[in-house]
């Protein structure tokens, strides 16, 4: 017999699950149609309140299916995933209704969703962009998972940094934060460690089994229950070169430009007007163009990417609200780079990658960031 925690968490997803139904609804009335079939990970999560079907951790569509009709939710999935769905995603207590389709069939999961409907394919394919404009602005509910994940992920990747010894291959560096990550339900869909002069030299030092005596630079994102949290952390082996610490203060500096230009209301783009800016500012003009700037996180790791120079896309003039979570990711050449990944809440930013345990500092405009942890101290 469920306990009340059980009863109240069930209630809850429900909840969720209802709310973002009507939102769906609302959004399909708009566009003048009756049904939709969400077939990737990012959204059947989003709506399913967090159940995820990662059996390809590599592929983004989904083996189930979420078929929004008239009549209520289907839940496609194949003669495979079917039992265990059955047996422990809870479907049948938010109200979908579990179809399966056999797994060597690849028009089956379309054909089954035409007839559930009585449509078209044409007329049931999502529009991808619609659906990541209402994942962008996070339930109360997921605003509290993601905050869980965030602190996970931090905390993954200080308890390795942190307990690095100069000489130790970045490949056990990584397996490290992997298996921390793992043993708290994460998946680390992005990880990225690396070393010394590789670090100066490329934005992506994937790991190569190369030992890291001096500096180590670890990036993470984590995902659980469909969202997803980033963050970077670094540490040395004593003082930083010259050259080192000019790139991480100018990426914190075009970092803290960023964060002051993301107001509630104002247009993402706002956001990276202030990016080319500030890289101007601080001696790199253009310097955007060399790495990915981030932008919001959610049921993706980035919900969408955005390019100083990309007036005309609709994520430009998108508002940025509460609710809304970001991890800007600027960098500069040499070795410098920042990320963590914020909430947008009625007061502000709030940071959810802060474990309170990393090494501070005060950067440009009193803020308040994650420094390198010099391990020699």
């Amino acid at each position: 017999m469920p306990g009340r925690e059980d009863t109240a968490n069930r209630r809850a997803r429900l909840h969720e699950v209802e709310t973002k139904l009507a939102l769906l609804r609302e959004r399909l009335d708009v566009t003048g149609r009756s049904a939709v079939a969400l077939t990737t990970q990012a959204s059947v999560a989003w709506l399913a309140a967090g159940l995820t079907n990662p059996i390809d951790r590599s592929d983004p569509e989904s083996l189930l299916w979420l078929v929004v009709h008239e009549d209520g939710v289907a839940a496609v999935t194949t003669t495979v995933e079917r039992p265990r769905l059955e047996a422990e995603a809870g479907l049948e207590e938010i109200g979908f209704t579990l179809v399966e389709v056999p797994w060597h069939d690849s028009d089956a999961f379309a054909q089954a969703a035409e007839k559930i409907t009585g449509l078209r394919w044409t007329e049931l394919a999502p529009d991808e962009d619609d659906l990541t404009a209402l994942r962008l602005r996070l339930l109360p509910s997921e605003r509290e998972r993601l905050a869980g994940l965030g602190a996970d992920a931090a905390g993954a990747l200080e308890a390795v940094v942190s307990a690095w010894v100069p000489g130790e291959r970045d490949l056990d560096l990584q397996a490290r934060v992997a298996e921390h990550l793992e043993r708290v339900d994460a998946i680390p869909v992005c990880l990225i460690v690396g070393g010394d002069e590789r670090v100066e030299r490329f934005r992506h030092p994937l790991a190569s089994g190369m030992p890291v005596e001096k500096l180590v630079m670890a990036v993470v994102v984590a995902m659980r229950g469909g969202l997803h949290a980033a963050a970077t952390r670094f540490a040395s082996a004593g003082p930083l070169s010259d050259s080192v610490r000019a790139a991480f203060d100018a990426a914190f500096e075009v970092e803290a430009a960023m964060l002051d230009a993301h107001r509630r209301g104002s247009p993402y783009g706002a956001v990276l007007e202030a990016c080319d800016e500030a890289y101007a500012a601080v001696g790199h003009p253009g310097a955007w163009r060399e790495h990915y700037q981030g932008g919001p996180v959610g049921y993706r790791q980035r919900e969408f990417e955005l390019a100083p120079s990309q007036r005309e896309s609709r994520w430009y003039t998108q508002s940025i609200e509460v609710g809304h979570a970001v991890a800007w990711n600027p960098s500069v050449a040499g070795g410098g780079k920042v990320e963590d990944t914020f909430l947008v809440e009625e007061s502000g930013l709030r940071r959810l990658t802060d474990t309170g345990s990393w090494q501070a500092i005060e950067v440009w405009g009193g803020r308040t960031r994650c420094g390198v942890l010099d391990i020699a101290r």
